[in-house]
């Protein structure tokens, strides 16, 4: 058994090495670090794949599009599914934080804290779906799941935006809640285009060129679509800072068989 002074020495240890942790793996911070990094990669890597195999033009193709064909669908597949499983963990870890929050200032009703983590979730269940179901295979159902991930995505940012200014300033910064809005606004804005322009497509294809029937309506709805996208990805970001101060943990209780 360790001395009191011991254990002193050791808890002063271990704060001085939590504090030379880099910022995004201190804390619970490496969760919405790896959904930034991950989900970042879910979109670039077979957006490269698929433009090096002349599958899609380089100039703002559909998300979706990148995942079209192989060998990239199966990359594209993969990777959105993990991005939505991680999406949905860190969402709930968010709850968490703003309950315990909450308990302790009673900033908002416990209804609105909840009705983020539903609205999230609903969110990552669309991005499960355009991950499962491929845009040429079942293009309905497919474009049902983005419908899903991108409105909800973001009524889940705009929840969090106003969560944040309730909790401000004592949880949150002003500027945090500035650049959360910000984000939020865009995707909004973003988002309306992105539905019109997509609904005004009279065919569905992923090899467009300039000057052919709809691609106005293609180029301005696959712009648009990458801002929502990048706008969720920017907006978890900002969750770093308030996932380095809390501690997640798993315990195992074994109970004998009686």
């Amino acid at each position: 058994m360790a001395g009191p002074g011991e254990r002193q020495a050791l808890l002063r240890g271990r704060g001085r090495w939590a504090q030379r942790m880099p910022g995004c793996i201190r804390g619970a911070a490496f969760l919405p670090a790896l959904l930034v990094s991950w989900s970042s990669s879910a979109f670039v890597v077979p957006y490269v794949i698929a433009v090096l195999e002349g599958h899609v033009e380089p100039l703002f193709p559909y998300i979706s599009d990148t995942g079209a064909k192989p060998p990239e669908s199966g990359i594209f597949g993969f990777m959105i599914n993990g991005s939505a499983i991680l999406g949905a963990v860190t969402m709930y870890i968010r709850y968490l934080i703003v309950k315990k929050q909450n308990e302790i200032t009673g900033f908002i009703s416990s209804w609105c804290n909840l009705s983020a983590l539903t609205i999230g979730l609903l969110g990552c269940i669309g991005m499960g779906i355009v991950a499962s179901f491929q845009e040429l295979t079942v293009p309905a159902v497919h474009d049902g799941g983005a419908l899903v991930a991108f409105l909800f995505g973001t009524f889940y940012i705009t929840f969090q935006t106003v969560i944040s200014y309730k909790s401000s300033p004592q949880w949150t910064t002003p500027c945090l809640c500035h650049i959360r809005l910000f984000l939020s606004v865009i995707t909004s804005l973003a988002i309306l285009p992105m539905i019109a322009c997509a609904s005004l497509i009279s065919i569905t294809k992923i090899d467009w060129n300039p000057g052919e029937k709809d691609y106005v309506y293609h180029f301005v709805s696959a712009f648009c679509e990458w801002t929502v996208a990048f706008g969720f990805v920017f907006f978890f970001l900002t969750f770093i800072n308030d996932f380095q101060r809390v501690t997640v943990r798993i315990t195992t209780e074994l109970h004998e068989n009686l």
